[in-house]
């Protein structure tokens, strides 16, 4: 369950362009621009700052600018260009949902106007977050990727006995198999020194909160739920459908357990990361980008399933009561950014890849 509101989505829908536009390059910064697209290979792009809706990036316009607009032929038309700052930190905004991500990212990626292939990408988005991983507010650095939609379902109310759940992995005989990976996206391992490196250079930052979140915390009685947000490490899972529940919940925690071995550890839900990753594999198939340079941060903006007493749909239609949404934007950039910074000001130990420290 992502908190993307109805408000924020019919600001998006009404003006996308103006919301989203940072106005041109001062006279002042033309040399800091002066490359311009880069010559016949593109523009060089040290970090490319990917959000899914016009918030999660607008975070990153207002702190890191001033910007140049790059229009890109087949981005989403709500967002058409990339914005580039004078450090090569470019925003880019793929539109939610996996259609839209993978559509994008290929539009990006196979455009003549960047050269992609020394940089680092960070994933940084807005998620629902499993209250025994975290709380609202959290920004948790994920080293799995996993699809939470390939699967075969049978209604709830008709499952066989014995069973806790209708969902089961595709040409599987019961929930708890795992799958053949036929489809080759239903997870993907991230480059886990470049994972590791972001979260050491951020856990201690000291990450936003509010008194709203606060006390929608409070009604749960475990912690990590009832504890400020921090940094935190654990896993990521993708699906367009948006969900509550107790048992949905632990249906995530059992498949991302399934499908990493027992190695990841499932925290966030969202809707892009799988389509994003794979659209960049394909980048990375002709020498476009490097899969290792990838980095997904997801941030807490509201719980996955109820506290004790609350039922599952009061916590899904009344989401926004629990004040994550501004706080988890906020956090996208308190913890993404040191990564950000520590690139661009050390690029020459991070032109070869992720310096061993």
């Amino acid at each position: 369950m992502l908190t993307r509101t109805l408000g924020a989505l019919s600001v998006i829908a009404l003006a996308a362009c103006a919301a989203f536009t940072s106005g041109p390059a001062s006279a002042d910064d033309s040399d800091a621009f002066s490359h311009g697209d880069g010559g016949s290979r593109g523009r060089p792009v040290k970090v490319m700052i990917i959000s899914m809706f016009g918030p999660e990036g607008q975070v990153w316009l207002d702190k890191l600018g001033p910007w140049r607009d790059i229009p890109v032929d087949g981005l989403s038309p709500d967002y058409p260009a990339v914005h580039c700052n004078r450090q090569d930190v470019c925003v880019m905004t793929t539109g939610m949902g996996h259609t839209n991500a993978a559509a994008s990212i290929m539009a990006l990626t196979f455009s003549p106007r960047f050269d992609l292939r020394q940089t680092y990408f960070m994933v940084a988005g807005i998620a629902g977050i499993d209250p025994q991983q975290g709380t609202v507010g959290s920004a948790a650095w994920a080293k799995y990727l996993v699809d939470f939609g390939i699967q075969w379902e049978i209604d709830g109310r008709e499952i066989p006995a014995g069973w806790n759940t209708g969902y089961l992995g595709i040409n599987t005989k019961s929930p708890a198999e795992k799958p053949p990976l036929d489809y080759r996206t239903e997870v993907f391992q991230l480059n886990t020194q470049l994972a590791d490196t972001a979260f050491a250079l951020s856990r201690n930052v000291v990450l936003s909160d509010n008194a709203q979140a606060q006390a929608a915390r409070a009604k749960y009685s475990y912690a990590p739920a009832n504890r400020p947000p921090t940094v935190i490490q654990c896993d990521t899972l993708a699906g367009d459908t948006w969900w509550s529940g107790t048992l949905l919940g632990q249906r995530a925690r059992d498949w991302t357990k399934i499908l990493t071995d027992g190695k990841g550890t499932y925290c966030t839900t969202q809707q892009e990361d799988n389509a994003t990753y794979e659209a960049l594999k394909r980048a990375a198939s002709v020498h476009k980008v490097d899969l290792n340079r990838v980095a997904v941060v997801r941030a807490g903006s509201d719980f996955d399933r109820p506290y004790d007493g609350q039922t599952s749909a009061d916590n899904l239609l009344n989401y926004s009561a629990q004040g994550g949404f501004t706080i988890a934007l906020e956090n996208l950039y308190r913890s993404g950014n040191p990564l950000v910074q520590d690139i661009v000001t050390h690029w020459g130990e991070w032109r070869e890849g992720v310096p061993k420290r």
